[in-house]
C-alpha cells in the first residue's frame, strides 16, 4: 500500500441511499484506502453485498438520522489516519483523483481543508469567499495546484485531522445545509487555510445522496430540504455574525414565503404551497431558536 494513501480513510454518510449510486461512488476510490459507510439508520439493507463486493469498505450504521454533519462526526471517530477524505455517496471521484491527492498528503503543504472542482461544467461553485470576492482573486499556489478560498463545496472534504483537537468537527445543530461553511469559517477565524483543488476532480449528481433520489419520496424531500435550508441560513448567520444580523438577513425571505404560501395557494398549486410553507416554518422555527428537529419518517 501506497504510504501516503495508508493515511487517509474515506467517509461516506448515506441514509437510505440508492444501492446503485452508491456503487458508483465506491468504484471510483482506490481499493488501496479504507472506506467507512456511515448509514443514519438502524439497517443498510446492502450490508453484506457492498462488504463483499469492496474489500476495503466497512458499513456502520448510527442507529438514527443523526444529519450529515452528525453522521460525519460519527464516522471520524472511527478514523485513525492523519487525514479523512468526506465524500457524499452521489460523488464520482475523476480517474487521477487519487493519484493526485498524494500530493497533498506527504507534509508539504500546510492546509485545514482542501475541496476539489467539478469535471464537468455546473451551475454551483466549488469555492468562494465570505466577501462574495469572485474566485479569480484567489491566491494560487502553482507548485501545489491550490486556490486559497474562505469556504468550500461539502460533497469533498479533504481534511487534515492533526489540525482538529476533537474529531467532532461539525457543528450537531446542523442537519443539513451551512454545515461546511460553518466549519470553514471556524477555520478561517483561527487563520488557518482553505484551499480549492484543480487537480482534485469530481462529478456530482446532486441531491442523490439519500432518500431524495426515490421519486416516492418527492414530497417529502421538498419538505425536508426547505425546512432546514432556512433554518440553517437563519442559524448560521445568527451563530457567526448576531441575531440581529440573521433577522435582518432573512427578514424579506421570510416575508416572500408568506407572499407566495397565498400566490400559490391562488393558482392551486401544491408543490409550490409545500415548499414556501416549509421555508416559512423553518425559517419561525431558528428565529425563535428552536433545534433543528424536523424530520420525515417513513419505511423504506
Amino acid at each position: 500500500m501506497n504510504n501516503n494513501l495508508s493515511e487517509l480513510t474515506v467517509v461516506i454518510v448515506t441514509y437510505k441511499t440508492n444501492v446503485d449510486i452508491l456503487k458508483n461512488c465506491l468504484n471510483s476510490i482506490d481499493t488501496n484506502i479504507k472506506t467507512l459507510v456511515i448509514e443514519n439508520s438502524n439497517n443498510f439493507k446492502k450490508k453484506k453485498e457492498i462488504e463483499d463486493q469492496f474489500f476495503n469498505v466497512k458499513i456502520l450504521c448510527t442507529g438514527l438520522n443523526l444529519g450529515m454533519g452528525p453522521g460525519n462526526n460519527f464516522g471520524l471517530k472511527q478514523v485513525s489516519t492523519k487525514y479523512a477524505l468526506i465524500l457524499n455517496p452521489d460523488i464520482v471521484c475523476s480517474e487521477n483523483f487519487f493519484l493526485n491527492i498524494k500530493k497533498y498528503l506527504q507534509g508539504n503543504i500546510d492546509f485545514s481543508i482542501i475541496g476539489s472542482v467539478y469535471e464537468e461544467y455546473t451551475n454551483y461553485k466549488p469555492a468562494g469567499f465570505f466577501d462574495n470576492r469572485d474566485l479569480k482573486n484567489a491566491k494560487f499556489l502553482y507548485e501545489f495546484n491550490l486556490h486559497e478560498v474562505d469556504w468550500i463545496a461539502g460533497h469533498t472534504l479533504l481534511i487534515n485531522l492533526n489540525k482538529f483537537k476533537e474529531k467532532k468537527i461539525f457543528d450537531e445543530n446542523f442537519f443539513l445545509f451551512f454545515e461546511e461553511l460553518d466549519l470553514c469559517k471556524s477555520v478561517r477565524n483561527r487563520n488557518e487555510k482553505v484551499y480549492m483543488s484543480d487537480l482534485l476532480k469530481v462529478n456530482h449528481l446532486g441531491w442523490k445522496g439519500s432518500f431524495a433520489a426515490d421519486k416516492n419520496y418527492e414530497i417529502e424531500s421538498i419538505k425536508l430540504r426547505n425546512w432546514h435550508y432556512m433554518w440553517s441560513l437563519f442559524y448560521y448567520n445568527k451563530k457567526n455574525y448576531g441575531y440581529l444580523f440573521a433577522l435582518k438577513k432573512t427578514l424579506s425571505r421570510l416575508l416572500r414565503s408568506i407572499l407566495r404560501i397565498i400566490y400559490y395557494s391562488i393558482r392551486f398549486d401544491k408543490k409550490g404551497v409545500t415548499i414556501y410553507t416549509y421555508r416559512f416554518l423553518g425559517l419561525i422555527n431558528s428565529i425563535f431558536l428552536k433545534k433543528s428537529n424536523f424530520r420525515i419518517n417513513f419505511e423504506n
